[in-house]
Order: structure tokens, then C-alpha cells, then sequence
């Protein structure tokens, strides 16, 4: 069990560092909203580890392998979702751009207060996820409406789990490592945006990244659209 569960720390190591919507959505989250909702969409995406641990366990990942209509309709859910998020963002941007250079900076305390304590640490995009609740929501559903991560689940975590060894506890042990080291990773991400919080605040800068996430997370919704289209 030893050897197993760390070889499996290896592996889940370098599947949560790799780029992807995960990391995307942190990054946009900690840019608008702050420190607090970027750490409860980490938190939703780790959430969502175990809902597909779960399925796995339960033999849905299984189904969804098995019927190609299934996958691919929960593989186009997931791509809109990506490229709405995608969307947001670069509206955000736009609206950003529009804006007058002095606005923001003349924002009183008591205004930027209205919009939630969030917003006096790093600003709240317009279309950002402004709640905890509703942060953690973007997460999970980022990561509960991406069937390669049931996938990926179905064909790794049975070569990670010793002969007799209870199939179910051990892939819930699994998935938590994965879990924890996203939460690691994202959280890392969130709280060095947020030290870096002097740099992102410059409207230009903001905007820039806005840009960059909502094209990344539009693309990769696009290339998932497209892969099943085919």
C-alpha cells in the first residue's frame, strides 16, 4: 500500500501542476474576486475530485466510457460551460478597457466596500464570481462537467490499488491525495497573485490577464467542442 499510494503522490503531482481550466479559473477567480473566493473555487474543484472518485467507485465512469452518447454530451456541457467562462472574462476586459483610467483609483473606501471586503484587497470584476458560494460553485462544476477527469480516474486509480485491498476506500484515499495536492497548488497560485496584488490592481496589467485567461479558457472549451465534433 506504501509503494502504491506513493507512486500515485508522483503521478497526481504532475497532473495537477499541468495547465489546464482548473488552473485557469483559480488565476481569473484570485484576479477579480481576491484571495478568499479564489481558495473556495480551489476548494469546489477539489470537491469535484471526489464527486468523479465517487462515480468511478460506483462504476458510472464505467458507463460514461462505455456510451459514447453520454461522454459526449457531458464532454459538450462542460465545453460551453468553459467557453461561457471564457466569455465573461473577456467581457470583463472589454468593459475594463472602456473605462476611465482614474475611476477605479477614485473608488472610496466606503464604495469599494459595498461591493464586499473582496473588493478592497484586489477588486471584483464585473462578471467574477463575487461570493464564496458561488466561487466554489464555478469550481466545481469546472471540474464535475470534465469527463476526463472520471476518464483519467477510471484507467489510473485501479493500477494504484494493491490485490484485496478494500476498492473502494482506497480509491477515496487516492482521490484525496489528488485532492489535497490540487488544493496545494491552487491555493499556492491563489495566495501569489494575491502577494502580488500591488502588480495585478494596475488596470492595464488586470486587463491584460483578463485577456489571457478568458482566451484560454474560451480555446480550450473550443478544442474540446471541436475534438467532439469530429
Amino acid at each position: 500500500m506504501y509503494t502504491s499510494l506513493l507512486g500515485f503522490t508522483v503521478v497526481a503531482a504532475l497532473l495537477t501542476v499541468s495547465p489546464g481550466p482548473d488552473f485557469a479559473v483559480v488565476l481569473r477567480t484570485a484576479l477579480g474576486a481576491g484571495r478568499r473566493a479564489a481558495l473556495c473555487s480551489a476548494l469546489g474543484i477539489a470537491t469535484g475530485c471526489f464527486v468523479w472518485g465517487l462515480a468511478g467507485a460506483a462504476g458510472l465512469t464505467a458507463m460514461l466510457s462505455a456510451s459514447r452518447v453520454a461522454y459526449d454530451a457531458l464532454r459538450i456541457a462542460g465545453a460551453a460551460y468553459l467557453m461561457w467562462l471564457g466569455f465573461q472574462a473577456l467581457r470583463s476586459a472589454r468593459r475594463a478597457a472602456r473605462t476611465p483610467a482614474g475611476a477605479a483609483a477614485s473608488e472610496t473606501p466606503a464604495e469599494a466596500l459595498r461591493d464586499g471586503p473582496e473588493a478592497l484587497e484586489g477588486g471584483v470584476t464585473a462578471d467574477g464570481p463575487r461570493t464564496p458560494w458561488r466561487a466554489f460553485r464555478t469550481g466545481l462544476l469546472t471540474n464535475v462537467l470534465n469527463p476526463k477527469v472520471g476518464v483519467v480516474y477510471m484507467s489510473l486509480l485501479p493500477q494504484f490499488i494493491p490485490h484485496g485491498a478494500p476498492v473502494v476506500a482506497t480509491t477515496l484515499m487516492l482521490v484525496a491525495v489528488h485532492a489535497v495536492l490540487g488544493m496545494l497548488w491552487l491555493g499556492a497560485v491563489a495566495l501569489a497573485v494575491h502577494r502580488a496584488r500591488a502588480v495585478f490592481r494596475r488596470p492595464r496589467v488586470h486587463r491584460r490577464l483578463e485577456q489571457l485567461t478568458g482566451t484560454v479558457l474560451f480555446g480550450l472549451g473550443a478544442a474540446v467542442a471541436a475534438e467532439t465534433a469530429r
